[in-house]
């Protein structure tokens, strides 16, 4: 298939639609930027379609925009999913509606279907590559996310297992005993729809997230979760494996076998399901930032590369420091340091946009107020 050469330069141009690329492309319109595309491999919200359907946010939504405070799941000023939706927890393929009608709503330029393979940037322009065209832009927002890119390669024999991001429903699955290997949201959303249905299920994690007395609801688990495990059906039919690392697994021919470091064996007739979250879309941009130590991009004040200008990120990925911005409400209020970034350097007013961002919790520049803990008393 020809390649289609696409004369136009766009200012900006966003990779990935889902919450991230859609939110930071509102932030773009009300910063003054309008020459921008959107390019998804699937389309707007496709990540959260492709959640279990009995998954659900963790987060909940509460139309709080009146007292002058953001629903946790909204990704742009004036909107609450939880006002339009009626839903306090949505599910994926809720929220990838809400995303959809926030599009249509703001117009936003979205090209589906469109898989981005190569980024370079030529002559300060970023050329950005699909099997079916090239784009042109003086700047790109990588706003791919993870959930798309689960990790499966982890220990030997992981490749045996189901991760939870391929699953359509827990509702029917085969098998009266179920193991998981993994304990954060995923592993406990799965043990707590299969235990409603009366399966007996073994969470294993190499921590213990259930047990974690950190506040930041990026380490420890969600009071949602905590929640869902004082129902009587998962009391009754869950059994935690805390710090149990899992060395391999091995199908027998008629079972699974789950060996932990310490040499004991659990067997399964069916497949493990693997909680082991995902090594996000970043493994595709070791050419276009620098790397922390802990493996995520490494980004300058404004979340551009350090070595790449011009190249931003947006969305769960996002690092800065110990500070992990991996929900909505956290990686949503650098929508404007990137939107104000990029309106600057093309010369536009930002004293009025960065007044309102900042009033509504979308404009964090000042990081040393993040990683407060709660008190304890």
């Amino acid at each position: 298939m020809a390649i289609e050469k696409n004369s136009q330069v766009f200012d900006v141009v966003i990779v990935g639609a889902g919450a991230a690329g859609v939110g930071v492309a509102i932030s773009l319109l009300h910063a003054g930027i309008d020459n921008f595309q959107i390019v998804d491999r699937n389309g707007v919200g496709s990540s959260f379609e492709s959640w279990p359907a009995e998954t659900r946010f963790i987060t909940p939504s509460f139309p709080s925009n009146s007292i002058g405070m953001l629903d946790l799941n909204s990704i742009a000023i004036g909107v609450s999913p939880a006002f339009v939706m009626k839903v306090e927890h949505p599910t994926g393929s809720e929220y990838a509606q809400h995303l959809k009608d926030l599009s249509k709503f703001f117009e936003l330029p979205v090209i589906g279907n469109t898989d981005i393979t190569k980024i370079e940037k030529v002559n300060a322009i970023f050329h950005l590559t699909s099997e079916k065209t090239v784009l042109k832009s003086k700047n790109v927002i990588w706003a791919a996310g993870e959930y798309q890119y689960p990790s499966v390669n982890i220990f030997e024999g992981s490749e045996l297992c189901h991760h939870t991001a391929t699953i359509e429903k827990y509702n029917g699955m085969e098998g009266d005993e179920i193991i998981i290997i993994g304990g954060y949201e995923s592993g406990i959303d799965a043990a707590y729809h299969l235990a409603k249905q009366s399966k007996k299920v073994s969470v294993f994690d190499i921590n213990s997230p259930w047990e974690e007395s950190s506040s930041d609801p990026s380490v420890a688990l969600s009071t949602f979760s905590y929640e869902r495990m004082q129902d009587s059906s998962f009391k009754k039919n869950v059994d935690l494996y805390p710090k149990t690392k899992i060395k391999s697994v091995n199908f027998n021919g008629e079972l699974y076998e789950v060996t932990t470091d310490q040499g004991k064996i659990f067997k399964s007739k069916v497949k493990p399901l693997l909680a082991s979250g995902f090594e996000g879309s970043h493994k595709f941009l070791s050419n276009l930032f620098d790397f922390r130590d802990d493996g995520f991009p490494l980004l300058n004040e404004k979340d551009e590369s350090t070595i790449l200008p011009g190249m931003f990120l947006c969305g769960p990925l996002v690092r800065h420091d110990n500070h992990i911005f991996c929900f909505i409400y956290k990686y949503r209020q650098r929508f404007g340091i990137v939107a104000q970034a990029i309106a600057s350097s093309m010369g536009l007013e930002t004293d009025e946009f960065i007044a309102g961002y900042r009033l509504w919790g979308m404009y964090l520049d000042d990081l040393s107020c993040c990683g407060q803990e709660c008190l304890t008393c």
